[in-house]
């Protein structure tokens, strides 16, 4: 028998797969539905969370401000004669049943927005660096603001990047209002994607929401999509308000802000050493920040931040990249998802100082983990080396083929009629050649089934030396290059521009 010749169909078919797919074609994309791994059974998270009713309603928090204080005891917390505030469950209880769920953070451009309803997962920065890594050196030098400026045009260009918040502080700032406004400009201006940041006192906050309602053009437009989420750590565990970041998370609530309610304990030093114990406590606290919030404004977009990092034992370090760091995440995402709110936590830190392959195992565990459980936001996803001491450009970009094998293990496997093959098999064995090689039901689903690194080496050894054994940190350098050369499309309009200048000291 003589097979017709197929004319055209080759280069057609390349044609096709290299153009962009559709969004509900890709292989991956923001906000696929994890959920599938669960450290804790039902019975555990149960009784986490009734422990944390029993710790709130007999030990409480210290150090709220007096606003805050005002605020929840008439909403129904007791403030006892020890100076606490202690939550009963029914208030508790109450807080949760007003609280904001199924919420979408808005981003510069809508086609960016986080949906972060049921178990949708997003991956992306934040760490709050005070150096920049020198991939190849290995040197540590302070960040600046033109580092944070670079930072967030990568993430802007970087698929697997879904939003940013500020991964390192610009120390190179005069003072904290000169730091929080350019915080802001220089992320806004070098991505369209959701950004987040903290601000350090409350005094600060005015000015930087004036700038934001004028890049929104009008304070109503910002409240309707606000575009950044203050990222608050309203508490210094353990059980204790940190009052000026509560002060401050007051003024960005009353702005029409998004806030993270962060807790980040460090298990064996501000929280518990054993794993459970630090998951109720980070629960606790957060209960109680969810409390704050809708006692001020019910429904205000909160994300239940449990974000409690691990210590090395013997040392007293943080290890960021550990086993029980990657667990103690993903039980705090299957937390979140038990309360049915928007839960934000870190993973993909490397307590490694430089992207080399402890990095590479630190960062895929937690990361992977964190997705399959269903964590709405996973911080740190991507460049944060030293423990969260520094950030690293290349690694940011490595970070990106990374996420893209993380979200595919997320995604997991669908099972239908047409996915199964039988079809596709009753013709490779019966009337074809044997295999699937070069089959239209292999052809059909190479770009929408799997998943092809950017920068990650798939060669042969015998092809990888004939190439000159390309270098992964080369590659990504020769990426961050290309990117910061290239048009810089999160830039505002001209005249934005010099009508923010003519009102703000901005020095991006």
């Amino acid at each position: 028998m003589t097979r017709p010749i197929r004319t055209g169909g080759r280069a057609a078919r390349h044609a096709a797969r290299a153009a962009p797919l559709p969004d509900a074609s890709r292989p991956v994309r923001p906000g696929l539905t994890g959920g599938r791994y669960k450290p804790l059974t039902e019975a555990d998270v149960a009784r986490i969370h009734e422990t944390a009713l029993t710790a709130l309603e007999e030990i409480g928090l210290s150090g709220a401000p007096p606003s805050g204080v005002a605020t929840m005891t008439a909403a129904g917390a007791v403030q006892s004669d020890d100076g606490r505030l202690r939550f009963p469950r029914a208030l508790v209880e109450d807080m949760l049943a007003r609280a904001a769920r199924d919420i979408t953070l808005p981003a510069r451009d809508p086609a960016f927005d986080l949906d972060l309803t049921g178990a949708r997962v997003h991956y992306g920065t934040a760490g709050a660096a005070v150096s920049v890594v020198d991939a190849i050196t290995g040197n540590y030098r302070d960040s600046t603001l033109a580092d944070l400026h670079e930072a967030a045009r990568l993430a802007d260009a970087l698929d697997n990047i879904h939003f940013l918040q500020r991964p390192m502080v610009a120390r190179d700032m005069a003072d904290d209002q000169t730091l929080n406004l350019n915080t802001l400009h220089a992320c806004l201006t070098g991505t369209r994607k959701h950004v987040g940041t903290s601000f350090c006192t409350a005094a600060t906050v005015p000015m930087c929401l004036d700038y934001l309602y004028a890049v929104a053009v009008g304070e109503e437009a910002f409240r309707a999509r606000p575009f950044v989420l203050n990222s608050n750590c309203f508490v210094v565990p353990p059980m204790r308000f940190a009052t000026e970041s509560c002060e401050v998370m007051e003024a960005c609530i009353r702005g029409g802000m998004p806030v993270l309610l962060l807790s980040a304990g460090q298990a064996g030093a501000t929280a518990p050493a054993t794993l459970a114990g630090a998951v109720m406590q980070a629960v606790a606290e957060c209960l109680a920040g969810v409390v704050y919030v809708n006692s001020i404004a019910p429904g205000h977009p909160a994300v239940f931040g449990t974000w409690p990092f691990v210590s090395d034992l013997r040392t007293g370090a943080m290890s960021g990249g550990s086993g029980e760091q990657a667990v103690l995440t993903a039980a705090c995402a299957q937390m979140g998802r038990f309360y049915g709110l928007p839960g934000g936590a870190a993973a993909g830190m490397a307590d490694a100082k430089l992207p080399d392959m402890q990095a590479g195992w630190e960062q895929g565990m937690s990361d992977v983990m964190a997705g399959l459980a269903g964590l709405n936001m996973v911080y740190e996803a991507a460049g944060m080396h030293g423990s969260l001491m520094g950030f690293c450009p290349e690694s940011l970009i490595l970070g990106d083929d990374m996420i893209g094998a993380a979200l595919r293990c997320v995604r997991g496997v669908e099972v239908t009629d047409e996915t199964l093959a039988l079809e596709a098999m009753r013709a490779v064995c019966l009337e074809g050649p044997g295999h699937y090689l070069g089959t239209e039901s292999t052809l059909s689903v190479m770009q929408s089934e799997y998943v092809y690194p950017t920068l990650g080496c798939r060669i042969s050894p015998k092809e990888w030396q004939e190439a000159g054994r390309p270098d992964l940190i080369a590659k990504a350098r020769v990426r961050r290059a290309e990117i910061m050369a290239g048009p810089n499309i999160a830039a505002f309009a001209p005249e934005l521009e010099r009508s923010l200048r003519a009102r703000f000291d901005l020095l991006v």
